[in-house]
């Protein structure tokens, strides 16, 4: 991978917008909306980012598993979030899931895989739950859900993408660097639940 593309793939995330993803209604209804959805929160972002900067440090399978699981479990949570069936501790576990993952990554935590796919899962659901509950009523579920679930997928590649710097000294250290910024930045979003 060339440098050049590394350094942009962290430039972007470093421009990444700061408002939270959790809206209380409206815009959230079509196939652009869906795709802008993931990256205009920052607690989305850092959480989906840190699932694929995790799948990295803990190598294949788990660098393919754990960005494919995350948006299937997330997919059921929405739905179960547009049920309206109740799921309490939401934006707790959201702001929980940058917390952990980035410690797992600043540590480089290897776990087994099965406990890996559980926890990610855990966290997966809470993050679908809050957009499928936000979707607007008269709103394209579908078209929504299918660009949300794929620009989520753009950003566990993006966590992929920056895990391999771990293959030199310094990007191993920057992986780490990255992972502490984004327990801090989990801590940040406990506080303001």
């Amino acid at each position: 991978m060339s440098r050049r593309l590394v350094l942009l793939l962290v430039v972007l995330f470093m421009l990444a917008p700061s408002a939270g993803a959790h809206v209380e209604s409206g815009g959230a209804g079509s196939l652009l909306s869906g795709l802008l959805h993931p990256v205009t929160g920052l607690d989305h972002v850092v959480a989906m980012v840190a699932v694929g900067l995790w799948g990295a440090v803990l190598a294949a399978p788990a660098i393919w598993l754990l960005p494919v699981a995350f948006p299937m479990v997330m997919a059921l949570g929405g739905v179960i979030g547009l049920l309206g069936l109740p799921l309490p501790g939401v934006e707790v576990g959201i702001a929980i899931s940058g917390m952990v993952l980035g410690l797992l990554v600043a540590l480089e935590r290897r776990l087994p895989l099965s406990v890996a796919l559980a926890l990610v899962g855990v966290f997966a659901l809470f993050h679908g739950y809050a957009h499928g509950r936000e979707l607007p009523d008269g709103a394209n579920a579908l078209l929504f859900s299918l660009a949300f679930v794929f620009a989520t997928g753009l950003l566990h590649l993006v966590g992929i993408l920056l895990g391999e710097l771990r293959q030199w000294p310094v990007g191993r250290r920057l992986v780490q660097l990255i992972g502490a910024a984004i327990t801090i930045s989990g801590v940040w979003f406990l506080l303001q639940v």
